[in-house]
Order: structure tokens, then C-alpha cells, then sequence
């Protein structure tokens, strides 16, 4: 772009002052600079969750080999149970729903309690407060999503206002 710029600049008469097609070339390279700093965030971005991914899988690693197993459940507040659990139990569970823990069938209510607390236990910790704007920021999905859309719809915006105006 900036080529292009200097090669449009040397082929016309020099003027004192911005000519048409000095606005549409400063404007492409801004474009171009601003989709190259898209690129540069999101891939360093990438490369920060990518490394926090692997420490945290090295830490569950090293922990899953001292700790006991929660069936493959993850983030769980497991608790032991006899099959059967008392209202002293069930009203203990700060944080939990009571509805949540019953079970239909009594076969399988210590089943049923370990799945819902593992599920109760993943969705308050999405809610936390803050997390869920910082997410949006380091989701690289989200971010390309949006560029593309907003990219060239500002593009062709600006086509639209400069070929009404410089036509």
C-alpha cells in the first residue's frame, strides 16, 4: 500500500493540497494496517490460552495422580454416600439447589447427587463476575467473527460515502 501511495504521488502534480485519490489510498491502508493488527492480536492471544491450556492439563495431570477419581466428572464436590442421603445432608450443600438433588428413582439417588453438584458446580463458576466479558476478549473465534463482519461492512461504507461525494 504504501508503494502504491508513493507511486500515485510521483505520477501526479504535486498540489498543495489532498486530492481524491489520496483520502482512498490512506483509507485502504488503514484498512490494511488495522486487519494486520487483528491478526497479530488474535494470534498472540492464541498462543496465551494455548500455553494456559497446557500448564492447566500438566496441573490436572500431576493432580489426578495424587488424587482420588471423581468418575471423569470435572469440578466436582464430591462427598460420600451410602446410597442414601439425609435432609441434614441435602441442607448442607451451600450453593446448591435442594431441588436439584432429588432423585426419582432411590437406586440411584448417590448417582444423581455427585452429576448435579458436578453441573451446579460448572455453571456458578461461568458466573462469576467479570469472567464472562473477559471470555469475549480472549475467544479468537469471536474475535475473527466479528472482523469479518465489520471489516468490510466499514469498507464498503466508505466506498458508498466516497463515490457519492467524489462522483
Amino acid at each position: 500500500m504504501s508503494t502504491i501511495i508513493t507511486g500515485v504521488n510521483a505520477s501526479m502534480p504535486r498540489v498543495s493540497y489532498i486530492k481524491a485519490v489520496d483520502i482512498y489510498l490512506w483509507v485502504s491502508f488503514v484498512f490494511v494496517f488495522l486487519s494486520v493488527l487483528e491478526y497479530a492480536a488474535v494470534n498472540y492471544l492464541t498462543t496465551v490460552r494455548d500455553g494456559k491450556d497446557r500448564k492447566l492439563r500438566d496441573k490436572i495431570r500431576e493432580q489426578s495422580q495424587t488424587l482420588p477419581c471423581t468418575c471423569g466428572i470435572p469440578h466436582t464436590k464430591t462427598m460420600m454416600l451410602d446410597g442414601m442421603y439425609s435432609e441434614a445432608d441435602a441442607n448442607s450443600l451451600a450453593g446448591y439447589t435442594r431441588a436439584s438433588m432429588l432423585a426419582e428413582d432411590p437406586s440411584d439417588k448417590q448417582e444423581q447427587m455427585v452429576v448435579h453438584l458436578a453441573l451446579d458446580n460448572e455453571s456458578t463458576e461461568t458466573k462469576k463476575k467479570g469472567t464472562r466479558s473477559f471470555r469475549i476478549i480472549q475467544n479468537t473465534h469471536t474475535i475473527d467473527t466479528y472482523s469479518r463482519m465489520i471489516f468490510p461492512g466499514a469498507y464498503i461504507l466508505f466506498n458508498l460515502i466516497y463515490w457519492c461525494v467524489y462522483c
